[in-house]
């Protein structure tokens, strides 16, 4: 590291967000006005996920399984951040699954929102979000992280993406590895 940068990674940008009693979602942008490469629904409440926030360092492992040889077209083919199915740890601790899938109309919207929001945390009050005050009542309001971090390819199994702390702090306070075995 140099500076609190990885030598070598990529930069990208980061935002982990959702309705504080509902499933967080990561996504992960070149920059903060693009569409998202990947979107990614985490098995833990947003309200949950953020107080793990708190903690010291927050590491983040999703590890999928790598296909067996001979199994289907396209063997070796499939990009590590394309698997559609992840199994998802916090801290060491498993929370369940995290799952890829297309942006909704709300993801679209949130992504939209924070724009021009390069890093940062807050939340989107529920009538900027379209919703109604009972919709509110139910999931809470949306909370929102976002930051930019190094992407680092470590081969076609591992990526690594550390958030970069604007602050000049030694060494980033979330960790989110993805790893095929």
């Amino acid at each position: 590291m140099h500076d609190g940068h990885v030598s070598g990674a990529s930069r990208t940008t980061g935002t982990l967000f959702g309705y504080r009693k509902a499933r967080v979602t990561l996504a992960v942008q070149e920059t903060s006005g693009s569409v998202p490469i990947l979107l990614l629904e985490l098995a833990m409440q947003t309200g949950r996920f953020m107080q793990e926030m708190g903690a010291e360092h927050l590491r983040v492992a999703l590890e999928c399984e790598k296909k067996p040889p001979g199994t289907g077209a396209g063997i070796g083919r499939t990009r590590l951040l394309d698997e559609p199915l992840w199994t998802a740890y916090v801290n060491g601790r498993k929370i369940g699954y995290a799952m890829r899938r297309e942006p909704t109309e709300d993801d679209l919207t949130v992504m939209q929102l924070l724009r021009s929001v390069s890093v940062g945390a807050g939340v989107l009050p529920n009538d900027v979000m379209g919703r109604d005050a009972s919709e509110g009542q139910e999931a809470g309001d949306l909370a929102y992280m976002r930051a930019r971090f190094d992407r680092v390819v470590g081969s076609r199994d591992s990526e690594s993406l550390y958030m970069l702390n604007p602050d000049g702090n030694n060494g980033p306070e979330l960790s989110i590895f993805f790893i095929r075995i």
